[in-house]
């Protein structure tokens, strides 16, 4: 699916419109040609920012916290989620 592309002059001057099209889709801003912005509704924000993810290294875990991952067992549940874990 191809993105709306907007430029940035149509953006400013109909700016309600392109808010009211972003609650259902992205609507990409650009300026000299080139995206430069991309509008998304509050709910696809809160989406992409429950997927955020921090990565840490083993340097950033203590050996307590080492040493506690590997006693540690998961839960039963989760075993729902094995498939989305590559083999």
């Amino acid at each position: 699916m191809d993105m709306l592309k907007v430029s940035a002059a149509d953006f400013q001057r109909n700016i309600g419109r392109y808010q009211d099209i972003a609650l259902r889709e992205p609507v990409a801003v650009t300026r000299n040609g080139r995206e430069s912005t991309v509008l998304i509704s509050t709910e696809e924000y809160a989406r992409l920012k429950r997927r955020d993810r921090q990565v840490l290294g083993l340097v950033d875990f203590t050996d307590a916290d080492i040493a506690a991952l590997e006693q540690s067992q998961p839960d039963p549940a989760s075993a729902a989620f094995n498939s989305e874990v590559p083999s």
